[in-house]
């Protein structure tokens, strides 16, 4: 959050992309600082590496952190296991990571760093550039997969069973039309869910700033209120970073099970 003269937040100051360090760095005429961004998701991967270690003691009787560890793996491969089948087990670790570090992402931003001087955290799937990626790379393992199984027989899926012959041209195109979107929707439905909850959250805290600061007998009832709904929005927005990691991997799985399946 960045506090302006009059007291005011600036909601969008919390996505600018700032160098850490090398801001003077260039390559090939590229300006390769490393940035805000780039740090987060290193710690994202920092913890995602830091968590997964509790996991790899292969105790009999697992502690809380390997149990914690093997409650995860086991809910991806079910669902895995649920959508795809048992010829979906080798993607099991591609979808785990997936969800992990999108989970991760979005929980991280949401820590208050900035109650200390000159930290604020960066929630790194705020940006299309993050979540685009992403999807992309899901999208490519889907194409991949469909063609090297099936070759050109993968575009029957763009033809229902039982699809008049008439209709099968028009039925073609807009099942293709459908499956071309899916990189974008899948992209951007986290990019917009992690967006608006952040901005709603900075505004909130604008009213707080400002009811404090207006006087008067009303102004410290507008604040009392916002952080009111501060509070309520933030613990909205925990269950909103677990659902959009969840939603995020359990549709690349479906996508898998086309490719895969042909269903």
């Amino acid at each position: 959050m960045a506090a302006e003269s009059a007291g005011a937040i600036d909601p969008m100051s919390q996505f600018s992309v700032n160098p850490v360090v090398g801001a003077d760095w260039t390559l090939f005429g590229h300006n390769i600082a490393f940035t805000n961004s780039a740090a987060f998701m290193l710690v994202i991967l920092g913890v995602l590496w830091v968590f997964m270690l509790g996991g790899m003691k292969r105790q009999l009787v697992p502690g809380r952190w390997q149990a914690a560890v093997e409650t995860m793996t086991d809910f991806v491969a079910n669902m895995i296991e649920a959508n795809i089948g048992p010829k979906g087990k080798k993607f099991t670790p591609y979808v785990f990571s997936l969800f992990m570090f999108i989970l991760c992402a979005n929980l991280i931003g949401l820590f208050p760093l900035a109650v200390i001087p000159g930290l604020h955290a960066f929630t790194v799937t705020s940006h299309i550039t993050v979540t685009g990626v992403l999807a992309i790379m899901s999208f490519s393992i889907v194409l991949i997969v469909g063609f090297w199984k099936h070759g050109l027989h993968f575009f029957s899926l763009f033809v229902p069973h039982g699809t008049p012959f008439i209709l099968i041209p028009l039925i073609f195109l807009i099942e293709l039309v459908s499956f071309l979107v899916r990189p974008f929707s899948l992209g951007l439905r986290l990019f917009v869910a992690m967006t608006a909850g952040h901005i709603l959250l900075d505004v909130f805290a604008s009213f707080v700033i400002q009811g404090l600061n207006s006087g008067g007998a009303i102004g410290p009832v507008v604040s009392l209120l916002s952080f009111v709904m501060i509070v309520g929005v933030s613990a909205l927005e925990i269950l909103v970073a677990a659902i959009q990691a969840y939603v995020f991997a359990l549709l690349t799985s479906l996508y898998l099970n086309d490719a895969i399946n042909l269903h």
